[in-house]
């Protein structure tokens, strides 16, 4: 299943509840525990985000959000400073699989990597309790098919 990242940096937003920075080696390298599992790892600021890490500013009404997690003043896309050494938790971590849009192409709903739903939308919430017992006991394939023929006649559009 494809898994892709629109840079919103919604899923980085609380990560500093699940890993902090406990050693400074360097200037621009950092250890890292993970509160859950107990993994360390050292990272490094990418060469090429350095300018961007050094910038706290776009994440000052963050408090939560990982302590790499940068947003482009030019794009407001969001930027994971560390991305060549990131954690396994943040290279496992898959934001969506289905991605809805309406039909403005505004973000109505996400289908995650695991068949969750999430519907940003009441519209969308409805036609979901509508077709989720269609689709039960379908392989991937033809789940994901199905929900995008269902949403597509309803008028959004699906980004695999």
């Amino acid at each position: 299943m494809a898994c892709e990242c629109c840079q919103c940096g919604e899923c980085c937003s609380h990560m500093r509840l699940v890993h902090s920075i406990t050693a400074r080696p360097g200037r621009h390298t950092f250890v890292v525990t993970n509160h859950y599992s107990g993994e360390v790892k050292e990272v490094r600021v990418d060469p090429d985000k350095i300018a961007l890490f050094e910038d706290t500013q776009s994440i000052a009404s963050l408090p939560e959000a990982c302590p790499f997690l940068r947003f482009s003043p030019e794009s407001g896309k969001a930027w994971c400073t560390v991305h060549a050494t990131r954690p396994e938790i943040c290279r496992d971590y898959c934001c969506w699989r289905l991605l809805i849009l309406d039909a403005a192409g505004q973000r109505a709903g996400r289908v995650l990597y695991q068949r969750t739903f999430l519907a940003d939308a009441p519209a969308l919430s409805r036609i979901w309790e509508e077709m989720k017992h269609e689709v039960q006991g379908l392989d991937d394939s033809a789940w994901d098919e199905a929900i995008v023929r269902t949403l597509v006649a309803a008028g959004y559009r699906v980004r695999r």
